[in-house]
């Protein structure tokens, strides 16, 4: 248990501060599209590594830059003018033992189209966007960095000095921020309300006890066949998110969908795909949420971006989903803790479970000499796990926005 701290939490509690912010971008948004796009990719190679190779190979995909399209909307349909663009970039080991992987560029168009298909449900992969895919060899020092392990049998080595947080459980600002997406975004209210688009943003605002949720929802066009329509459907979705959050968070709750919009001017949020990638907005990876799939400043963040990162060696993506798991075996195993924080630092070219420092925060009243061994051997299971953490990342068990 060499470099694990657990140390206490002397600050005031976020939920329990005058004001508190969280913020969750959708499934649509085009930051949140470039992660999982550039998520998808490293899966589908790591896939192809194993089926190949018999072992992950290094790769870091993780620059994707959405280029916002051109769309003529209006109620009942509407038309792409020019198309979404999306550039996904990284590196890559592409050949190896005289194994190649043919055709790059069209696995990774291939990679994005079928993603797109699955979550995009108004958007047609083949007319309304292109793939300019850029995946070029890794750099050697790190491409060897990563091999010297694997050649060994031995722990994976660090690829960076960096650091990774996590924090357990969320407060009720951070549940209903969460619940809010995941209800409008679901299959269930789909069936009835399929004009609901998956650009979805809350920004959920706490002042006191009174929470106040504002959501930027892209309406699908061709559902709504004029602007009376469009605010009887905008009300009756208000009133199902409304009650749904308040039966999940206990409490009662303000809710706002597109307060921008003008009857008198006309002027509504409707888009033909469901997306503001389609004309409004352009995206890129790591401007979204972070692996907890929420946006909180109030709260120990990394700036780091883990979708597209290898999953054997990366810290900025295993250290931050580790961190998540910690904090959470950490309140709901030992009794009395309110709640955890755990930062850790990793130090490059060395063992990933080998970090630097690793320190739990913990809020309680218990003595914490009590519970220090109990705290200490959870961070040290988890960090004997590391090494196989990837397996969770390839099943698409660990999410990454």
């Amino acid at each position: 248990m060499k470099n694990i701290v657990i140390t206490p939490m002397t600050f005031e509690p976020v939920y329990a501060q005058p004001a508190e912010i969280v913020e969750r971008k959708g499934i649509g948004h085009p930051d949140t599209v470039c992660d999982y796009l550039a998520e998808n990719l490293s899966k589908e190679l790591c896939k192809w590594y194993l089926e190949n190779f018999g072992a992950i190979m290094h790769h870091n995909v993780d620059k994707a830059l959405l280029v916002g399209g051109v769309a003529n909307v209006r109620f009942g349909g509407g038309e792409i003018v020019e198309p979404i663009e999306i550039h996904l970039v990284g590196r890559a080991i592409l050949e190896k033992d005289g194994k190649k992987l043919d055709n790059v560029d069209e696995f990774v168009i291939n990679t994005a189209k079928e993603w797109i298909k699955k979550h995009l449900r108004n958007i047609d992969a083949e007319k309304h966007v292109r793939i300019y895919p850029k995946i070029r060899p890794g750099s050697k020092d790190l491409v060897e960095l990563f091999e010297r392990f694997q050649r060994k049998g031995e722990i994976p080595l660090a690829n960076d000095t960096s650091f990774g947080v996590g924090f357990a459980p969320l407060d009720t600002l951070e549940r209903a921020v969460y619940e809010t997406e995941t209800f409008l975004n679901s299959e269930h209210i789909k069936n009835s309300y399929p004009e609901i688009g998956e650009d979805i943003k809350v920004m959920g605002v706490r002042i006191g006890e009174r929470i106040r949720l504002t959501v930027a929802l892209a309406f699908v066009s061709k559902y709504i066949k004029n602007i009376d329509e469009y605010f009887q459907k905008k009300e009756e979705i208000m009133q199902k998110t409304k009650e749904h959050v308040q039966d999940v968070i206990g409490k009662e709750v303000e809710l706002f969908i597109n307060t921008a919009d003008s009857r008198e001017n006309e002027s509504v949020y409707i888009t033909v795909t469901g997306t503001s990638a389609e004309h409004g907005d352009d995206g890129q990876v790591g401007r979204g949420n972070r692996v907890n799939g929420l946006i909180t400043p109030y709260r120990p963040m990394s700036l780091e971006a883990a979708a597209g990162k290898n999953p054997i060696s990366h810290i900025g993506k295993i250290y931050n989903t580790v961190a998540n798991k910690i904090s959470r075996r950490v309140v709901e195993e030992i009794e009395e803790v309110e709640e955890a924080y755990c930062y850790i630092v990793s130090q490059i070219g060395k063992p990933i479970n080998e970090p630097q420092v690793l320190d739990v925060k913990v809020r309680t009243k218990r003595d914490l000499k009590s519970i220090e061994d109990l705290a200490k051997r959870i961070a040290q299971e988890e960090l004997d796990l590391m090494p196989e953490v990837w397996r969770g990342f390839v099943e698409g068990k660990y999410p990454v926005a």
